[in-house]
């Protein structure tokens, strides 16, 4: 059985982890929205590590180290080797970070390569997991013909893959056979993030659902999470009791 948990929104990390039977968590260490260097967090992260429970984080939403805008690229890499920092200090299995965009017009080629000078100018401590992303028509992870020419650019590098099944439903692309065509860009998945969808298909929208909710079959995200054979957490609404039904339901239909 692959690991199950869930990403947490604030609270005490082991009380929170417990409440949902989580064997592993993510969080974010500071502000999701802002570029401020992230806090200590070694006191309260410390009682996981103890219990044995695997700690991902999630990098701000606001990393954009593709963009064309210095005044956005720039301090995107120094927040992203702060926060690689901070995770391997604590000990964590990965650090999760969007693919990024452009903006409309932009040469994607221009993105790639920033990607690439990302690699070349870091020298992270720990797995750098990049994330398929749900909207924006010159993003760079939301399709899999963007993500070829993704790892085209930085796959020498040995970075790790998040896949979201809420995002790469709103992004347009079938969850059936998915894991089979991901792996066969990027050789890997690393850990999943199994969501239900809000919206419709290729809507574009990351407005996650639970895995009973929505618009996504959730045999289909059961699928993905069997094939991928990668941990699995659930950023899925309802705090404890929503992402503790989520993890119960894959934990059951994974053991079959």
């Amino acid at each position: 059985m692959v690991a199950i948990g869930a990403h947490l929104h604030g609270g005490e990390p082991l009380a929170e982890a417990r409440a949902r039977d989580a064997e592993i968590v993510q969080i974010f260490l500071g502000d999701p929205q802002g570029w401020k260097k992230p806090p200590d967090r070694a006191e309260e992260v410390r009682p996981l590590t103890e219990a044995g429970i695997g700690l991902y984080v999630h990098a701000p939403y606001l990393v954009n180290v593709a963009t064309t805008n210095n005044r956005i690229r720039i301090p995107s890499r120094k927040i992203l080797d702060q926060h690689a920092a901070a995770a391997a200090a604590l000990g964590a299995r990965g650090l999760v970070v969007h693919g990024g965009h452009l903006s409309d017009g932009d040469d994607p080629e221009v993105g790639f390569a920033n990607w690439r000078k990302t690699f070349e100018r870091a020298s992270f401590e720990v797995p750098v997991l990049i994330e398929n992303t749900a909207g924006g028509e010159n993003a760079m992870a939301r399709r899999l013909d963007r993500i070829a020419r993704l790892w085209d650019a930085v796959g020498e590098f040995g970075p790790g893959f998040c896949l979201d099944t809420c995002h790469a439903h709103a992004g347009g692309e079938e969850l059936l056979d998915l894991v089979e065509r991901v792996k066969a860009i990027t050789g890997r998945i690393d850990l999943v993030h199994a969501n239900g969808s809000r919206d419709a298909f290729g809507s574009g929208a990351d407005r996650h659902a639970n895995l009973t909710d929505g618009h996504i079959d959730p045999d289909a995200v059961v699928e993905v999470c069997a094939a991928a054979g990668a941990p699995v957490l659930v950023e899925t609404p309802g705090l404890a009791d929503g992402q503790g039904a989520d993890i119960a339901f894959l934990r059951e239909r994974l053991a079959k």
